[in-house]
């Protein structure tokens, strides 16, 4: 019934691997959340899907505890800026949550999932960065970096004057 200490450690590295892509891309963007977050985010879920695997097998409590406990993290990443319209780190809390999805998979042993989790979690981040840039650039509106007097970076989406 139990699973072996190899496959404990396998499961583990597994959920680190993976949600260490995700993370790259999260440090490559320059993010709060790189990835050492990421992969110990995923590296606690996924100790925590073993733990309740074999402690409370067909109990999916633990596993439930984990989604919202991520939820507080990923709240904690979200931040008010410059302005009141101004909403960032969503997308960072996004993939912790996914990085928390991706550990879980891993650590019950669904490898197939967190690779593919993985996969489209990483297509979603830098494809479908890409593309919402040139649409937004497409409806006119541009996206504004400005540092003010303390270094802080401030970003806007501003409408930009057509040609």
């Amino acid at each position: 019934m139990g699973i072996s200490e190899q496959q404990v450690i396998s499961r583990l590295f597994v959920a680190l691997l993976l949600s260490g892509i995700i993370g790259f891309e999260r440090e490559r963007a320059h993010k709060s959340a790189g990835m050492r977050t990421h992969a110990l985010v995923a590296l606690g879920s996924a100790l925590f899907a073993v733990i309740a695997a074999e402690a409370f097998p067909g109990q999916g409590i633990l596993i439930a505890d984990i989604i919202v406990g991520i939820g507080f993290i990923g709240g904690a990443a979200i931040t008010r800026g410059a302005t009141k319209h101004l909403i960032t780190g969503a997308t960072t809390a996004s993939s912790l949550w996914l990085a928390a999805g991706i550990g879980i998979a891993a650590g019950l042993g669904y490898n197939f999932i967190a690779v593919a989790a993985t996969m489209i979690g990483y297509i979603v981040l830098t494809v479908f960065w890409h593309i919402e840039k040139k649409i937004a650039w497409r409806m006119g509106y541009g996206h504004l970096k400005m540092m003010d007097q303390l270094g802080l970076i401030h970003e806007h989406n501003a409408k930009r004057k057509k040609p």
